[in-house]
This record gives structure tokens, sequence and C-alpha cells, in this order.
């Protein structure tokens, strides 16, 4: 069934036909903390990844980003980016999850807030 599954969905992993041209025409560049797999073509031309896991873009930091969109030539694992000590680590969307961002006042909060600031309008 995982055979199948592969075959037929790119959510799963990497397909088929994305392991066959991984196998026949990639260049391993580096791994990222997640375990996701960077790869280029001998050219350089292209370049991918092969997720550990779901597929989910929001799930590459943005060392990796840029450089799979051509925004600077070496690899993070060639030539780290340097941080600031402001900047906080990567963090994937959590939207949909149950640890995404709930704002105060929320009907999501499990304890909504009590509104003040606010009287409904009662006709006469």
């Amino acid at each position: 069934m995982k055979f199948l599954l592969r075959l037929l969905t790119w959510w799963n992993g990497q397909t088929l036909g994305t392991q066959l041209f991984t196998a026949r025409r990639g260049v391993k560049v580096g791994e990222d903390d997640q375990g996701n797999v960077f790869y280029r073509t001998a050219d350089g031309k292209r370049r991918w990844v092969i997720y550990n896991g779901e597929s989910e873009a929001s799930r590459i930091a943005p060392d990796w980003h840029g450089w799979l969109h051509f925004t600077w030539d070496q690899s993070p694992a060639d030539a780290p980016l340097p941080h600031k000590p402001w900047e906080k680590p990567h963090v994937p969307n959590l939207t949909g999850t149950p640890a995404a961002y709930v704002p105060p006042g929320s009907i999501r909060r499990a304890v909504p807030a009590e509104r003040r600031d606010y009287e409904a309008w009662q006709p006469e």
C-alpha cells in the first residue's frame, strides 16, 4: 500500500518519478535540522528538496529557502548565513493546528475574554 501511495501521491514523501530523477541526476548538497535533504543537478540549474515527513513548504528554514530560490549561490551547508542575536529560531506555519496563535478575545480560546469596551445598541 505504501508503494501505491508513493506512486500516486506527492504529499506522502517523494514520488517514484522524483526518486528516479534524484537517483540519476541529483547531487546531494546538504540536510537541515528537520531532516529535509537538498539536491541540485550537476550543472546547478535545478534545485529541490526531499522532505522528511509531510511535504509542507513552511518547514524549510529561510537559509535553505533562499538557496532553493537562487537568492544566493552557496548553500547554507557550504557557507552558513550569519544570524543576529535577536533572531528567533525557525518555526513552521502552525495555522490549523492546536498550537496555532489565538489572539486575546477570540472565541477559540478556552476562556474567552470578557468585553468591557462595547455596549450593544438597543432600539427604543
